[in-house]
């Protein structure tokens, strides 16, 4: 492995613990109603789990409601069924055409919880993120080992793999602080 495809690899994988983040917090329900909520529930559709996205069309008509109309009008009772065994803690109205999920405004205990909770991904994710750092610099300790660099080469590559960690840890705080305000808002 050469220098440029090991700081490419490294910049990569950084970017997916962000990326994750990010998908992490896209689940988080805050007191806003997002479509994000029910992507990872899935129905048992004809036997097999199927997402909902793949089912229904899933809306947000205003900032506290989602709404799901299933294509099949036989999807209904299995997406019902899906929402109200998901980890959600919401309840589905079923109207015959539509299922509706009132987003309910958060406590400030759930609240506090949920901010809590997205310090620990954000953590996770700078675990992640550190990890990489230390494979990229035993990459690079092999390669000075092999004699492919220099021990000045090695410590410059080091500094410029500290400089991109620092740069990924910065963009998950960034991330984090905007989620924070997000879920605090009332």
């Amino acid at each position: 492995m050469d220098m440029d495809t090991l700081f490419l690899d490294t910049e990569d994988r950084m970017s997916k613990a962000v990326s994750s983040l990010e998908k992490e917090f896209a689940k988080l329900r805050t007191g806003r109603a997002t479509t994000a909520l029910v992507d990872n529930i899935k129905a048992d559709y004809y036997g097999s789990p199927t997402p909902i996205s793949q089912m229904a069309s899933v809306t947000v008509p205003d900032s506290r409601t989602i709404t799901i109309q299933p294509w099949d009008k036989s999807g209904f009772a299995a997406v019902e069924k899906a929402l109200l065994k998901s980890d959600l803690g919401l309840t589905p109205v079923n109207d015959g055409k539509i299922i509706r999920i009132a987003i309910p405004p958060l406590t400030e205990e759930r609240r506090k919880e949920l901010v809590k909770l997205a310090r620990k991904y954000t953590e996770d994710a700078k675990v992640a993120v550190r990890n990489v750092r230390r494979d990229a610099n035993d990459a690079l300790k092999k390669m000075e080992k092999e004699k492919l660099i220099s021990e000045d080469e090695r410590k410059k590559s080091e500094e410029d793999v500290q400089k991109m960690t620092d740069k990924f840890v910065g963009q998950l705080d960034k991330v984090t602080s905007a989620k924070e305000k997000e879920i605090l808002e009332i």
